[in-house]
């Protein structure tokens, strides 16, 4: 399926509820329909007739038993990396007698898998509809660790999606690391085609698992070449760039290009901005490989963005910006 098809504005952010960031479902009042950790399971919710368990409907979400006292029930969501949440899609899909009629959301920081002090609430009270998405705003520019979904007074939900940023705290030294990472705080701002692949697979840990978890543009019919820009997690001088086509093979990019820039915190990042400078001149690229650019690196930094342009379309895995984090005044 397309990346465009259904995408709503806060895709444009991490999705911080992803597993392979660490993040997991640590306590739940009541899973007896439905195991929690369905919850943030990162494939869409499915619906199988006639598939029945031991305990009734197989539903593809958490879902607690009907409530016969006073209370609610509640799951306790850990992010596997600290971060800032601008919104939520509490989705109920498949969910049409058993969803809760109501939820809201607290957040905290704790080194605790289910914390026990203070809660703060960032999503008041909100009614839900039965199998459909919600994107709610969250009004919040505090960094959270942990996640607790409320809701009322029972019922099921199949997935909760928290998009945010990530802050993460990187160590004061001369250590080169991945500036562009996003559990360094690395995050892929804009892009001029994401048809079917995501501009935010392009930093995360690892090799990608298959052609889909990478960046890939549609097919370029006219002229031009398609390009995606990246904040780093904090500025820094590149020693080393690394680009990775794994898995893709005939789809490809014939060449690649990279540039940079420190922009001032004030400044609009635009793919036409005359900051940009030329860090990695225009290179071949071969299918299914890691290619490694460090002598032919022109323009090192500082730099607090950078802009990678594929020509004249197509696919990469990873792009990794390995550098020294400039050191604070």
């Amino acid at each position: 399926m397309p990346m465009a098809e259904g995408r709503h504005p806060f895709h444009e952010w991490v999705q911080l509820e992803q597993p392979r960031l660490g993040t997991v479902v640590t306590y739940a009042t009541d899973e007896f329909f439905g195991a929690k950790e369905r919850l943030i399971d990162p494939q869409a919710p499915v619906w199988v007739d006639g598939k029945y368990d031991d305990h009734g409907k197989w539903m593809d979400g958490w879902e607690s038993r009907r409530k016969r006292g006073p209370g609610h029930d509640f799951c306790v969501v850990r992010l596997g990396v600290p971060g800032v949440v601008h919104g939520v899609d509490i989705d109920t899909r498949f969910f049409t007698g058993n969803f809760p009629p109501q939820a809201s959301i607290d957040a905290c920081v704790s080194d605790e898998d289910v914390p026990q002090g203070e809660w703060r609430e960032v999503l008041p009270r909100t009614d839900l509809q039965g199998d459909r998405h919600h994107y709610l705003a969250v009004e919040s520019d505090a960094i959270w660790t942990h996640l607790r979904l409320n809701i009322y007074p029972d019922g099921g939900i199949a997935r909760l999606r928290i998009f945010g940023e990530v802050r993460s705290e990187v160590a004061a030294s001369d250590a080169v690391i991945d500036l562009a990472a996003l559990e360094n705080g690395g995050r892929a701002i804009a892009c001029s085609d994401e048809h079917y692949g995501s501009m935010h697979n392009l930093n995360l840990a690892g090799r990608g698992v298959n052609m889909g978890d990478g960046w890939e543009t549609a097919r370029r019919r006219g002229p031009g070449n398609d390009w995606v820009i990246l904040a780093l997690g904090q500025p820094g001088t590149i020693e080393q760039i690394e680009i990775d086509t794994a898995h893709f093979r005939g789809n490809y990019p014939d060449r690649v290009s990279v540039a940079a820039a420190l922009f001032p915190a004030d400044e609009e990042v635009t793919v036409a901005s005359g900051r940009w400078q030329t860090v990695l001149p225009e290179s071949k690229l071969a299918m299914d490989a890691q290619h490694t650019f460090s002598s032919e690196l022109q323009h090192r930094g500082p730099v607090s963005h950078v802009l990678m342009s594929i020509y004249p379309d197509g696919g990469v895995s990873r792009l990794r910006i390995l550098g020294r984090p400039q050191r604070g005044e």
